[in-house]
């Protein structure tokens, strides 16, 4: 359905995504993962047209993005990680107006519209302003955008961030459900998410792609290694001694232990067997009491970290802090949108570079202008609806906000 060749994007001499090659095959759904920065949302911009890659191709069922643009674009729908949402139209005027910006036959509109708001949930919102809604209901609404016109491919850059437990929830069985009748692409940065509800999982790192498998085999993968921790009553020596020459067992560490007259042991298994039975047995042969045994088997933030190569100066997924660091501050790739910006967002705020800095993606026109010039059947959300005005808030509208 979508195949990636060779892609590469620089911004002067940063490179945000290099010599990036994968396919995606109808009918699935795929999950793109990966640290803030690693150039997931500057692929998303390509596939989806909206940013020209320096070199590498991209076809959509056989159509090239550059090439046969506007044939490529009917093909995807996008929800970007900030919805390019007007805040001042209600939930219907603005489906009715995306059905129009992308050439929806008049007589398909309403039945659409209908089957799309119940499909995301948000009939019951139909006629609130989008300013009042909350962030649940907005990300919905930008999802409901994204389904008109029936795509063959739904991309979703970041669609949980910022939903509380609950939303994160439904949003995962709804796009569960887009996969019955859509190719998905799934952007995130959470692993549990993208395991969660995908076929395919692809990791990229620094504009690379780390790794590529269903979650099964990437989970296989991290079963490979482990530790075995251990209190032995005794002294480091016979223990060191009893040790040796056990198989399964890569390499052994020892330090003093808090009890006395004991010592603290870790092994660094080489492989998926158990040893815990054999380094029983080994130790209860020479009469060293374990005091305690606890193996540690590698976990999925483990292989993450792994993959993408990060190391106490970067950030960490999701916001966490790992064995006593602290999150980075994402900062957005040059010529990517930053995380309050929606992908509509105009060069003459530092997003696109090459437009000219007056030139703006649907800013300041009225819902019925088509900015920019976008070709027919451009997605909504490929700049042509502009995001919701910065610091805008549903809470500031106390007492309005739905939940």
């Amino acid at each position: 359905m979508i195949e990636v060749t060779d892609l590469t994007k620089k911004y002067g001499n940063h490179t945000a995504v290099e010599h990036l090659s994968f396919r995606v095959e109808k009918g699935q759904i795929y999950g793109f993962l990966g640290p803030n920065g690693a150039g997931k949302s500057t692929t998303m911009n390509i596939l989806t047209g909206y940013l020209a890659a320096s070199s590498g191709t991209v076809t959509v069922d056989g159509k090239d993005i550059l090439k046969e643009p506007e044939e490529a674009k009917k093909r995807i729908g996008y929800l970007p990680e900030v919805p390019p949402l007007y805040t001042d139209m209600t939930v219907e005027e603005y489906l009715r107006f995306v059905t129009q910006l992308k050439k929806v036959p008049a007589g398909e509109r309403k039945k659409q519209m209908e089957e799309i708001m119940d499909r995301t949930g948000i009939r019951d919102m139909r006629k609130r302003l989008i300013k009042n809604l909350s962030k649940g209901y907005r990300q919905r609404v930008g999802l409901a955008q994204a389904l008109v016109g029936y795509p063959e491919v739904i991309i979703l850059d970041e669609p949980s961030v910022g939903l509380d437990p609950k939303q994160i929830i439904e949003m995962r069985d709804l796009i569960r459900s887009l996969g019955k009748d859509h190719t998905v692409i799934l952007s995130s940065h959470i692993l549990s998410e993208v395991s969660a509800v995908c076929d395919h999982v692809m990791i990229i790192s620094r504009g690379r792609l780390a790794a590529s498998g269903t979650p099964r085999e990437l989970e296989e993968r991290m079963r490979g290694k482990g530790e075995l921790q251990l209190t032995v009553k005794g002294e480091e020596a016979p223990v060191r001694k009893a040790l040796e020459g056990l198989e399964g067992i890569s390499k052994a560490e020892f330090a003093p232990a808090g009890e006395k007259g004991c010592v603290k042991v870790l092994l660094s298994l080489a492989g998926e067997e158990d040893v815990r039975e054999q380094v029983f047995y080994r130790l209860a042969e020479e009469r060293l009491p374990i005091m305690s045994m606890n193996l540690n088997r590698r976990t999925l933030e483990d292989i993450f970290l792994e993959l993408t190569g990060q190391d106490a100066g970067e950030e960490e997924p999701a916001g966490k802090t790992r064995r006593g660091r602290k999150p980075q501050k994402r900062g957005a790739e040059p010529g990517e949108a930053s995380p309050g910006k929606a992908a509509g967002e105009s060069a003459a705020q530092g997003t696109l570079p090459g437009k000219a800095a007056g030139e703006s993606a649907a800013r300041g026109t009225s819902p019925g202008e088509s900015a920019g010039n976008p070709l027919p059947g451009e997605s909504a959300a490929q700049g042509t609806l502009p995001e919701e005005p910065a610091g805008e808030s549903s809470a500031a509208e106390t007492g309005k906000e739905e939940r």
